[in-house]
């Protein structure tokens, strides 16, 4: 099942897509269903420094990481309807 929305395809609900290029400088959009609509939510920052975890990481990358989780855990705790928990999920 493809959604379009936003001059975007989308392979699902909860299928986030990049967007590196959108003049809205964010970086992913994904679909999400609330209260019954399709519901269309933009997150994370283009050209932001961030980074996966991933193997033989510095400390500075976990510490940037950590105070990412920390700073928007509130926001990252409303689920998937909130662009925080988008960006944690996909980028960080």
């Amino acid at each position: 099942m493809t959604i379009k929305k936003g001059g975007h395809v989308f392979e699902g609900l909860n299928k986030p897509i990049k967007t590196p290029r959108h003049k809205s400088g964010k970086a992913g959009a994904v679909v999400v269903k609330i209260k019954g609509k399709e519901k269309l939510i933009r997150f994370g920052m283009q050209g932001a420094a961030n980074k996966p975890p991933r193997k033989g990481e510095s400390q500075a990358d976990k510490d940037k990481r950590a105070a990412f989780k920390a700073r928007f855990a509130r926001l990252i705790k409303k689920g998937p309807s909130s662009a925080a928990y988008w960006a944690d999920k996909t980028r960080w």
